[in-house]
């Protein structure tokens, strides 16, 4: 097998942070699974770094400023508040606001970043982050264990420099977070292959094909309790190397979720070591750039097993290994064999047994037959970096927006901060219906419900009375046919002390520079300093 360039990303505090005493999900297990990558030698035969750890604006590629901006301040004594009692960004039970929560989630966010700019770059074939992977994360909310959505954002990384991009799914939980995100391209192809039928996140049927430009470019392939290697290698082989005919990507990010394996905690499948690995040994054998990241995986001991293996794989070495474990600081925790295999156990295969596998091969078949051809885009050369960057000599903290910004403009985004503040304090809640409002102005219910990843059972969120209904800007401020202008709730007066100056609306304090009379409450508010921020 040809010698291909492997990256490998790992940052050594990832295992420092935890979700909490009894939770199924243990970042611990990047540790313990570099730890045996470690004890093989694979670590001279890579290149090894340590990933830029993602800044809020680089999070906010995908994410809303306003989930950032709540990750970046949330703690698990201020939990409660910031999520209004768990009915915004963080809901159930599944996601706690652990402490280092943003911490942890701008290591794994920066992996998958760094990932794929060093493909992008051309100095690596095979990049591997599997600290990543996390990927039912939505756009304004966690779900599944996953905080933020590290896939997207490399993706989006990864569309800086390539026209098509496919994303493969192994996980046994559908990959709803990066399928929504681009339900509607062409430039995106997700193929997710699942579990379906009662089980989280309750999606992922043949019929979700994508829409508008991405009509037919969204793939599913949900399967039954069971599933062994011969009978999911029937399934994913066919429907790969279809994709790779009509799609041709210019590079493949692939989420090896390990709770496919058998025996997991949260997982159904009865697929062994050697066949969830069988995922990275057929692409690599494509020569597309390729991007391994995590995902899932709840018995800890078999997830850092596949991986490693799955890291011999992407190096070429995996027929070279000793399957007998080496000593390592973990080796008793792989007792009783000491050997680097996960077994099948004796689940039955219901895909097989009611033949259901044949007709979603079938039918996944179909959909791609579907497809005219490749699509194509316009691409030109992104810049990676600016100029006075380039040649040292741009120095960060100085902002051409703040200097250029005169003293009107910073007073009148003061003055919308504060009327941001007033709305959240002051909206009512006696009379609140069940709807709430999201910061871009739409309404969405407030009685939702989200299944759980633990429980596979739906969870009421329901905000409840004596919640203050979120309205942001929606309500505050209004359009005045008279002057043509925004004006406030009160209705403007002209100020005799003020040559006839307007004192109410929005026009008026621009008029009047922030010097209004009825403002000098607000002049004296905190979040009146420069700099301020709710």
């Amino acid at each position: 097998m040809s010698k291909r360039r492997v990256t490998y990303y790992y940052d050594g505090d990832i295992g420092s942070y935890t979700y909490g005493l009894g939770h199924p999900m243990k970042p611990h297990r990047m540790h313990i699974t570099h730890d045996l990558v470690s004890a093989y030698g694979m670590l001279d035969k890579m290149q090894v770094l340590r990933p830029k750890r993602a800044t809020p604006e680089k999070m906010t590629a995908f994410h809303t400023d306003e989930y950032i901006h709540f990750l970046s301040r949330v703690t698990p004594e201020t939990a409660e508040e910031l999520t209004y009692h768990g009915t915004r960004f963080l809901m159930g039970e599944d996601n706690p606001a652990f402490e280092g929560v943003f911490e942890f989630c701008s290591i794994s966010a920066g992996g998958s970043i760094a990932a794929a700019q060093r493909i992008t770059s051309g100095a690596t074939d095979i990049a591997i982050n599997w600290a990543g992977g996390l990927h039912h994360a939505k756009k304004r909310e966690a779900s599944g264990f996953c905080y933020i959505n590290d896939i997207v954002l490399g993706i989006l990384e990864l569309l800086r420099s390539y026209p098509r991009v496919l994303y493969i799914d192994i996980d046994c939980h559908h990959g709803d977070g990066v399928e929504e995100a681009f339900y509607t391209t062409d430039r995106v192809m997700t193929c997710s292959f699942h579990k379906f039928g009662e089980y989280f996140p309750g999606t992922g049927t043949q019929e979700d094909k994508g829409m508008d430009k991405g009509k037919h470019y969204t793939v599913n392939v949900p399967l039954k309790d069971g599933i062994t290697d011969e009978s999911f290698r029937t399934v994913f082989e066919p429907v790969i190397s279809k994709i790779m005919d009509v799609y041709r990507p210019g590079a493949v990010v692939l989420q090896c979720g390990a709770d496919s394996l058998a025996g997991d905690k949260l997982g159904c499948f009865n697929i062994t070591m050697n066949g969830h690995a069988h995922c990275v040994q057929f692409l690599r054998s494509f020569n597309v750039p390729l991007i391994l990241l995590g995902g899932g995986g709840y018995t800890v001991k078999n997830v850092a097993r596949t991986w490693t293996y799955e890291t011999a794989c992407a190096i070429g070495i995996e027929n070279e290994i000793d399957l007998n474990l080496p000593w390592n600081e973990y080796f008793e925790w792989f007792g009783p064999r000491y050997r680097l295999e996960v077994p099948e156990n004796n689940m039955d295969d219901l895909n097989v047994k009611d033949g259901s596998l044949d007709k979603v091969r079938i039918n996944a078949l179909h959909q791609l037959a579907q497809l005219p051809c490749a699509p194509s885009v316009g691409m030109h050369d992104v810049p990676r970096e600016s100029l006075g960057k380039h040649l040292d000599v741009e120095v960060e903290d100085d902002r051409e927006e703040e200097d250029a910004m005169d003293d009107l403009d910073r007073r009148l985004a003061q003055h919308a901060r504060y009327l941001y503040k007033l709305q959240e304090a002051g909206a009512g809640s006696e009379d609140s219906d069940d709807e709430m409002y999201d910061s871009d102005g739409s309404s969405y219910r407030r009685n939702r419900k989200r299944m759980s990843i633990i429980t596979n059972r739906y969870v009421d969120v329901d905000a409840g009375k004596g919640v203050p209904r979120r309205r942001f800007f929606k309500s505050a401020a209004k359009w005045d046919e008279t002057y043509g202008r925004v004006r406030l709730e009160k209705e403007p007066v002209l100020d005799p002390g003020l040559n006839g100056t307007r004192t109410g609306g929005l026009a008026a304090l621009m008029e009047a520079g922030g010097r209004s009379k009825h403002l000098k409450d607000v002049a004296n508010d905190e979040d009146w300093e420069d700099g301020a921020s709710v």
